[in-house]
């Protein structure tokens, strides 16, 4: 087999701010894996918040390629590539902040972006959808039909950041006119009172969208005991990381007596961390980039299976190519937050949808997905 990089700029129709943080635009690395005239494609893409730079993904895709290179075919290194390899999701409780990785540890959005392309590229060969392909390995041993059932699709969350809250109000009536059904409100700002004022201004517009909250851990405990309920009051439905990862004891005490579902994201970055967290709080968001890939996703959706704790499928930022190995698995979740390819300017990859509010995975063999040709524009 043969590997080879691509690095492209990814620019957002508008920046998006965040608690932490403002983004207007990031760097994705593509791989992609050819054997025998077919070809499989996987993306990752920079992430300042898991210490992912250009550089650093160019730089282990290259030797990830390079490892690829030694076997005969891509089923027999999608047999031998695997998730489970120590890396940075996974790590002892307070011993490490999310992204912070041991010298020679692979990073999940690696793995990730590997798997991807060798189950394009085995999909590809087989004449059949990677979903087809995971239900079977997930299946295997049990008396589950693996074919059963079609293409997986999910309502996703669209995510309208910090922004006055005018703008919110009006991207909100825009996206409920569109087709979506379930909004995803960024917050986390000095003065809680702006948070509070944007999910009314967005209520009043979408009044019968359902809503997420999202302050990316940006509250303490006592802030989020006090402002919970308040958002409860404004329909709000469940909250993602409401105090600060590290302390996944401390996230756990809130979801008790908290009035909404609380979602862990930044402190369930990979099985061990979703291990301790199981039954403990109400969901996971589990993103592919920070687990490790499909299969580490199928994994962790099995641990939490019957805990009380339910999947919610997450996404960065990235092209439709990044976004459709998860939206292969989106039958699996609660929650989908798969909209990553809608923030930006122009995805330069389609087939998986999302502009009316749902994302679909293709029934075309692989990922489905395609490469727009130069000069063309519009969506999926």
């Amino acid at each position: 087999m043969k590997a080879t990089l691509r690095t492209v700029r990814l620019a957002l129709a508008e920046p998006l701010r965040i608690s932490r943080s403002t983004m207007a635009a990031r760097d994705a690395v593509w791989l992609t894996v050819e054997h025998e005239g077919l070809h499989g494609h996987g993306e990752a893409v920079t992430s300042v918040y898991y210490g992912l730079d250009t550089a650093t993904l160019e730089g282990r895709l290259y030797e990830s390629g390079r490892e690829l290179s030694r076997f005969p075919d891509p089923e027999s290194a999608l047999r031998e590539w695997s998730s489970d390899t120590p890396q940075s999701g996974t790590r002892q409780a307070g011993t490490r902040q999310p992204g912070e990785r041991r010298s020679g540890e692979r990073p999940p959005a690696v793995t990730a972006a590997v798997e991807a392309a060798l189950l394009d590229l085995c999909g590809r060969r087989a004449g059949a959808p990677v979903y087809r392909l995971l239900r079977a390995d997930s299946d295997a041993g049990s008396a589950t039909d693996a074919g059963a059932g079609g293409a997986p699709s999910a309502r996703t969350a669209r995510t309208i950041g910090i922004v006055p809250a005018p703008h919110a109000a009006a991207q909100a009536r825009a996206l409920v006119a569109a087709g979506f059904g379930l909004l995803k409100a960024k917050a986390g700002t000095p003065d809680p009172e702006d948070d509070l004022d944007r999910i009314r201004a967005i209520r009043a517009a979408a009044p019968h969208a359902r809503l997420l909250l999202d302050p990316n851990g940006a509250w303490t405990s006592d802030q989020a005991r006090q402002l919970i309920p308040r958002f409860a009051e404004l329909g709000v439905e469940a909250v993602e990381q409401p105090v600060a990862p590290g302390d996944p004891e401390a996230l756990a005490r809130l979801a008790e007596r908290s009035p909404l579902p609380l979602i862990a994201d930044e402190d369930a970055v990979g099985h061990e961390d979703v291990r301790r967290l199981a039954g403990r709080v109400h969901g996971v968001n589990v993103k592919l980039a920070k687990c490790g890939g499909p299969r580490a996703a199928l994994r962790i959706a099995e641990l939490i299976a019957g805990s009380g704790t339910e999947l919610m499928l997450g996404c960065l930022t990235a092209s439709t190519l990044g976004l459709a190995p998860a939206v292969h698995l989106a039958d699996r979740a609660r929650w989908a937050d798969l909209d990553g390819h809608l923030l930006l300017a122009d995805d330069p990859w389609t087939g998986i949808g999302g502009a009316d509010g749902i994302v679909r995975a293709s029934d075309l063999p692989g990922l489905g997905v395609r490469e727009k040709r130069a000069g063309e524009a519009g969506g999926p």
